[in-house]
């Protein structure tokens, strides 16, 4: 029974969050020692302690009235005191998540099963949650917040200005993009009271896209995306009281328009607390909001020279969740003010804070705070960039980090870790070994049920890992990945994979690194040499001055490094430096560009995929954040697009972009598509009709991605020894 649960477990799971945005991919027992779980039209718990699985609602309860089949259920809640279930259907995306749908309710008590805001269009509510009482649900609907009474279903609306423009507990395209902000309301601790968020986004401009295939008449499709240095969705805080639908406005200090307010959370029942960036993002102010009076009052400021993070880059896009103490006289912070990545313990105040993870390395994500325990748990690998282990850290600020992880599973550890810091879910990997994935109990170490033990991966080639100082003096990580049946007298031709911007790193140790998904056909095999680096301004853990090192510098110090990293590459025997080909997406795609236009002595061919042409066409909150105010100084903007260099161009190039694409515009793509005219340049252009930034959606898209891509590097850059 055990090993026939870990099968499931990971495909089956990640239905039971309450949103889209919550980082456990877990619906914990309130104990944590166990999860529920939807399999087989019914609601089960598994008891981690006692490896037992028993169903809590059964496929009759989860039939509606008048109908023959039990609803699907894509994500779950109980309600505080366990008798009653929010259920989550029929859903519908939102951008990039499935955060729109069908609620309904179960009284575990009655067995009644109801539907939520029937009254109001199908697939249309959000984020729906029950008051800490258990009296009501909130949620939001076509941009306003309501609430229903569980005890006759009769619905209020709290919110009456909602519009396509006026956002009521909900976000804006570029909030839920950059910040990870979707779930826009919060109920108070004494379920009097609900907060949201509204964005005014009536000045935020149109990006219009034009369907031409969808029917005989093209039409358009507007998107609403503020470009870099247009003016941000001012955004303010509202507090409504259930009773008498009156709402609060919070007093927050600073132009609504030139300060964003990407977390929010109570404090308690009569203040909220509340996190307020500038617009550039190099200043934070902590405020506490007085939900009677609406006046706030910061207690905590912290400012860069670059940029500062929030919670969603090191929780899973996640900033749900204010980790208060039990008590509620302190609460966890990160930070990167001391030069890493760092948690601390702040008093409510804000007058005193204690260092929790000391050292000099990064904290990656944090995985748990048991306070009970007096524990935070958090990934981390001093050693090795590459690598991800997880450890723990006590409360109190004092002794030294606990490594967790089985030390000897050299790579990456992923963990789901209970809310009681007792279990988890472990995935080990490396670039070289499948991943297995086990229960395990983190206070002994043991494992749970049957073992599933990692393997190697003997039919694939070996991914090496590489440490290369450039002649600037910068060390960098680096995977290769060889032809089979290897000649080191022989000459191979090289493909570099490239992002090298702050939203990721390629250089992983981890199952997948080293192994490119779009060839189609066996790489090694054909002959080629396959390489990844990762320079400065990636988000590895090497400390805050690695990872900063990029500001106003995105397509001008990140190319640097990926060329001088390349030239000592060069430096192995077996390179053939005539033929050498890069690629990569989104971003990747702009470096890609970037290093074929500038270093055409280097790179010979190219392909670029969804690229970022002209950094003044994509979205302000991130470019402003990595780049500045173009009001205040452009040039960094223009030196760093690939556009500005199209002129270099002397290689082959494959440019590749679906019309749809709502993130990184198509206008990139024809913006550069006239330079290259302008200047006389022969290319291979690609474009998907009406595909995203993913270029997936349609019969057929990934297969003909795949083979237009396998078809033109074959060409480009001949496989094979010399």
């Amino acid at each position: 029974m055990i090993k026939r649960l870990f099968t499931f477990v990971a495909i089956l799971a990640t239905s039971l969050q309450l949103n889209a945005q919550r980082a456990s991919k877990y619906n914990w027992t309130a104990d944590g020692n166990g999860y529920y779980y939807f399999k087989q039209n019914a609601i089960h718990k598994l008891d981690l302690e006692k490896l037992k699985d028993s169903i809590v609602v059964s496929q009759k309860e989860l039939t509606p009235e008048g109908s023959t089949a039990s609803m699907p259920v894509e994500r779950s809640e109980f309600s505080e005191d366990k008798t009653q279930i929010l259920l989550f259907t029929n859903s519908k995306k939102v951008w990039r998540y499935h955060t729109k749908g069908d609620y309904w309710v179960l009284n575990l008590k009655t067995n009644k099963l109801v539907q939520l805001g029937k009254k109001l269009p199908t697939s249309s509510l959000m984020f729906a949650k029950f008051s800490p009482d258990g009296n009501y649900v909130g949620y939001v609907s076509q941009h306003n917040v309501y609430v229903e009474n569980l005890s006759n279903n009769s619905i209020t609306q709290l919110t009456k200005d909602g519009t396509d423009r006026m956002i009521n507990g909900t976000f804006d395209w570029a909030y839920e993009e950059e910040f990870g902000c979707r779930d826009g309301f919060r109920w108070s601790p004494d379920s009097k009271s609900i907060a949201f968020w509204q964005l005014d986004a009536n000045k935020i401009r149109n990006f219009l896209m034009i369907d031409n295939t969808d029917s005989i008449y093209s039409f358009v499709k507007p998107v609403e995306y503020p470009v870099v240095g247009q003016t941000p969705s001012p955004t303010k805080l509202g507090v409504v009281n259930i009773a008498t639908q009156k709402i609060t406005w919070m007093n927050v200090p600073g132009d609504p328009a030139e300060n964003y307010i990407p977390r929010m959370e109570w404090a308690d029942a009569n203040e909220i607390v509340l996190q307020q960036l500038n617009r550039k993002q190099n200043t934070s102010i902590l405020y506490y909001a007085n939900i009677h009076s609406g006046k706030a009052t910061s207690f905590y400021k912290e400012e860069d020279k670059a940029w500062i993070d929030i919670k969603s880059r090191w929780n899973n896009d996640d900033p749900i969740g204010w980790d208060w103490l039990p008590d509620h006289k302190s609460f966890v912070w990160v930070s990167e003010k001391d030069g890493w990545r760092h948690a601390f313990l702040v008093s409510k105040d804000g007058k005193k804070e204690t260092l929790l993870t000391k050292g000099n390395y990064d904290i990656i994500e944090v995985k748990s705070i048991d306070t009970k325990g007096g524990y935070i748990y958090y990934s981390a690998s001093p050693d090795n960039a590459t690598q991800k282990y997880l450890y723990r850290s006590s409360l109190t600020g004092k002794g030294q980090m606990e490594e967790l992880s089985p030390k000897s599973e050299q790579g990456t550890h992923e963990y789901q870790v209970s809310p009681n810091g007792k279990f988890a879910e472990h995935t080990f990997s490396n670039a070289n070994t499948y991943p297995a994935t086990n229960w395990v109990n983190l206070q002994t170490g043991a494992i749970l049920g049957e073992e599933n033990k990692s393997r190697s991966i003997p039919d694939l080639p070996k991914v090496e890992f590489l440490k290369l100082t450039t002649v600037s003096g910068i060390t960098e990580d680096a995977w290769i990945v060889k032809p089979k049946n290897f000649d080191s007298t022989k000459k191979y031709p090289i493909v570099f994979y490239v992002y090298t911007e702050p939203a990721s790193a390629t250089v992983t140790d981890e199952f997948g690194s080293g192994r490119n998904f779009l060839y189609k056909g066996d790489m090694a095999a054909d002959g080629y040499i396959y390489v990844s680096i990762d320079g400065r301004g990636t988000p590895a853990p090497k400390g805050a001055a690695w990872r900063k090192s990029i500001y106003k510098n995105i397509g001008i110090i990140n190319i640097k490094d990926q060329a001088e990293g390349a030239m000592e590459i060069f430096k192995l025997p077996y390179v053939d430096t005539s033929r050498v080909a890069v690629w990569g997406w989104s971003g990747g795609g702009s470096t890609t560009l970037n290093l074929l236009f500038q270093y055409p002595q280097i790179y010979k061919t190219g392909i670029s995929i969804a690229p970022v042409a002209n950094q003044l066409t994509y979205d302000n909150i991130y470019e402003e954040r990595y780049m500045g105010l173009p009001q205040e100084d452009k040039q960094p903007y223009i030196q760093g697009s690939p556009i500005t260099h199209a002129q270099g161009l002397q290689g082959k190039l494959l440019l590749v972009h679906g019309t749809g694409d709502d993130n990184v515009h198509y206008q990139n793509s024809e913006m550069l598509i006239n330079q290259l005219i302008k200047y006389d340049k022969v290319f291979q252009f690609m474009p998907y009709p009406n595909r995203t930034h993913s270029i997936s959606e349609g019969d057929g898209t990934r297969d003909h991605l795949s083979s237009t891509y396998t078809e033109f590097l074959r060409r480009n850059c001949e496989p094979g020894e010399k």
